[in-house]
């Protein structure tokens, strides 16, 4: 397979993947729906960052302890779990109607917008951990990268490369979520529809980090 056919065989399939619905698609969405396209931009970019992150270990050959070494993984399971725990408890929190002043005074709580508690650039950093604390991401990487590799190229390079097109194809779809809900943004800024995606989001991340904290190698 010559370097081209490999660049374009991988464009192919990191492009199935980066559509596929999953945790980065919730997190960006909820972002873009809730907090605006600014942060939702920083998240994606903080999603493919982190792909940038595991394809250089892959490159240097350090993603092949998480293949051989259970106790790597496993640890890097449990914490991913436990951020995505925390993720999903921070949004469903947010949502209580205990937390206003006037619902702790007995009254009814008014429906007023969530308010934003993070800024562009915890966004990044909430993304990029997102991917880098995922060991399946790492298995993905050090499994699935060298297929793509052509004979005779150069791996720590090549293996960039497709990272950077992965990672390329992320920033491309993340840009185009957010800006189909440009036109929805007026309804999505509602308080009820807001809270009921932090809910939904939130739920989601914890159904994720319990399915990863069970998972059995």
């Amino acid at each position: 397979m010559t370097a081209t056919a490999a660049l374009l065989a991988f464009t192919l399939a990191a492009a199935i993947l980066t559509i596929t619905p999953g945790l980065d698609t919730a997190l960006v969405l909820r972002t873009a729906a809730v907090e605006g396209g600014r942060r939702a931009l920083m998240a994606g970019l903080g999603i493919c960052a982190g792909c940038l992150l595991w394809g250089a270990i892959a490159a240097f050959g350090l993603g092949s302890l998480l293949a051989v070494s259970t106790l790597a993984y496993d640890t890097l399971r449990i914490c991913a779990a436990a951020y995505l725990f925390y993720l999903g408890a921070k949004l469903l929190w947010r949502t209580l109607p205990g937390r206003t002043p006037a619902a702790a005074a007995g009254k009814p709580a008014p429906q007023r917008p969530i308010p934003v508690s993070t800024s562009a650039t915890g966004w990044f950093l909430r993304g990029c951990l997102t991917n880098a604390l995922n060991p399946k991401v790492g298995i993905f990487y050090i499994t699935f990268l060298p297929q793509f590799i052509p004979t005779g190229a150069n791996v720590f390079t090549f293996s960039l490369l497709l990272a950077a097109v992965h990672a390329l194809l992320g920033v491309l779809w993340f840009t185009l979520l957010v800006a189909a809900t440009r036109p929805l943004a007026k309804w999505l800024s509602r308080p009820a529809v807001m809270r009921g995606l932090d809910r939904m989001t939130g739920a989601v991340f914890i159904a994720f980090g319990l399915k990863l904290a069970l998972e059995k190698r």
